[in-house]
């Protein structure tokens, strides 16, 4: 048989999938638009207007970090999620709870969300023995009390008695907040200032493993990172939650990485599988202290997972924490 004839099964597969990708892999990979893109002109507005009269329609906030670059690929950064919203709806009180602890979540700073604390004990005639502008109110029938949440723009609100959490005050907690959501969403914007301080931080070890260093507790780590798993880890065959442990603190999630996203058009055809599939990575929190949490991605399947593939899992994880 002709020697050039043993490649035409290969060259006329090679065209077909060209022929079905606009640049590389099965998927319009658009990230090198970033790297071409050119700054225009700024506008100028005529001389001797009113600059009272113009402002920013659509402010755009500072970045944080700088862009990266892996070799001549470029990984364009992932949009910041807002602190009322982002990719999935929020209501803007949401339950909380591991183990035997529950408490609510408001869609709101802390500053926001006290005032409205003194008013629930004021309208449910409780008897005020002690308050606290640090954010507690002792009463005679339990403990009320706001602390800033893990995510910016949030607010932790608890009634405990004794130590622990009471069901049916943090029932009539949720009714009154939830009846004035419609304004206190649009109060809960002066609380985006809390999200310039950088509360989660990314470090490489001597290793070369990626790790998120987040100063809170273990638990109200976990049981937010639950809920927002739960809420974003739900596409079939990208990214999805398999199971989560809240004694050992951790998840199983089943994950396209980056690697596996960026196949190219060869290394497709020449694999044994030319199938994108997901892998099998557990989400791991560690307790470094009583305000201190790390969170690492350890590799649970055969497959390659590179220091590049656990730091924009991580990026895309700690992102729900933001």
């Amino acid at each position: 048989m002709n020697s050039a004839l043993k490649w035409m099964p290969l060259v006329a597969l090679a065209a077909l999938a060209t022929a079905g990708c606009a640049r590389e892999g099965f998927y319009d990979d658009r990230n090198i638009d970033y790297v071409k893109a050119q700054r225009s002109a700024p506008l100028v507005l005529p001389q001797g207007r009113n600059e009272q009269r113009y402002r920013d329609a659509m402010p755009i906030p500072e970045a944080q970090g700088s862009l990266r670059s892996d070799g001549e690929r470029f990984s364009a950064p992932s949009p910041e999620r807002l602190a009322s919203g982002g990719a999935v709806e929020r209501d803007f009180v949401e339950r909380r709870e591991i183990g035997s602890d529950r408490w609510l979540v408001v869609g709101s700073d802390p500053g926001m969300v006290w005032p409205q604390l003194q008013d629930f004990a004021r309208a449910r005639g409780l008897q005020i023995q002690a308050s606290d502008d640090r954010g507690v109110l002792e009463t005679a029938q339990g403990r009320l009390s706001v602390r800033q949440g893990l995510r910016a723009g949030d607010s932790e609100v608890r009634c405990d008695q004794n130590g622990r959490p009471v069901a049916a005050c943090l029932d009539a907690l949720e009714q009154h907040f939830s009846a004035r959501s419609a304004t206190a969403s649009a109060a809960s914007l002066a609380g985006q200032q809390i999200s310039r301080e950088d509360r989660l931080r990314f470090e490489q070890l001597a290793s070369g493993e990626w790790v998120v260093r987040i100063p809170l507790d273990i638990d109200r780590v976990w049981a937010e990172l639950n809920h927002q798993l739960e809420a974003d880890f739900s596409v079939e065959n990208r990214r999805e939650l398999l199971e989560q442990d809240p004694q050992q603190h951790d998840f199983l999630v089943s994950y396209m990485t980056a690697s596996e996203r960026d196949r190219g058009m060869f290394q497709i055809i020449l694999s044994p599988d030319v199938r994108q599939m997901p892998q099998e990575i557990r989400l791991v929190l560690e307790s470094d202290g009583p305000e201190r949490t790390t969170l690492r991605a350890v590799n649970e399947s055969e497959r390659r997972f590179t220091e590049r593939d656990a730091r924009e899992l991580l990026e895309r994880v700690s992102g729900l924490l933001r």
